[in-house]
């Protein structure tokens, strides 16, 4: 079993990983379809509101943290190698550095600034809104899924 530091390093990648993917099962599950039933202008306001309120520190501590936390963990587990719960430690942090971080990056923020210049009632953003509501939300269940997969993998290396 994993002891010492290395036990409180995955219990904190179970814990960080884990609220990040509830806050994404949130907005996979009712907060984009929420927001997709609002006409386009007041849909986009909406959604460009919640893109700037998300940029707190307590979500960045969590969503960021999460990311080093899991790049700690994967570094740790090649350079100990440990008897016990390697595969788990490395698909635990691959799943959410490339499943969620990632997207993040690629997929769901480049979104949110393209929406972010457009005016919530014009012809532009409302032709964009759709498309945006679906393939931001594609994307964040795949976010969700991974972020779930990398709590998932690293209670399992806990057992």
């Amino acid at each position: 079993m994993i002891d010492g530091p290395y036990f409180v390093l995955t219990v904190l990648g179970v814990l960080g990983t884990g609220l990040v993917a509830g806050v994404f099962c949130g907005f996979s599950t009712f907060v984009m379809r929420g927001l997709g039933m609002l006409p386009p202008a007041q849909g986009v306001a909406a959604m460009n509101a919640i893109n700037v309120a998300a940029v707190t520190l307590p979500f960045m501590i969590v969503f960021l943290g999460s990311a080093v936390l899991c790049a700690v963990i994967a570094v740790v587990t090649f350079v100990l190698w440990p008897d016990e719960g390697t595969v788990e430690l490395l698909v635990g942090s691959a799943l959410y550095l490339f499943g969620s971080f990632g997207p993040t990056m690629v997929a769901n923020v480049p979104r949110n600034d393209a929406l972010a210049r457009l005016e919530p009632g014009t012809p532009q953003a409302a032709a964009y809104w759709p498309a945006y509501v679906r393939e931001w939300t594609l994307w964040n269940h795949v976010r969700t899924a991974a972020s779930a997969g990398a709590a998932l993998a690293y209670v399992l290396a806990l057992t």
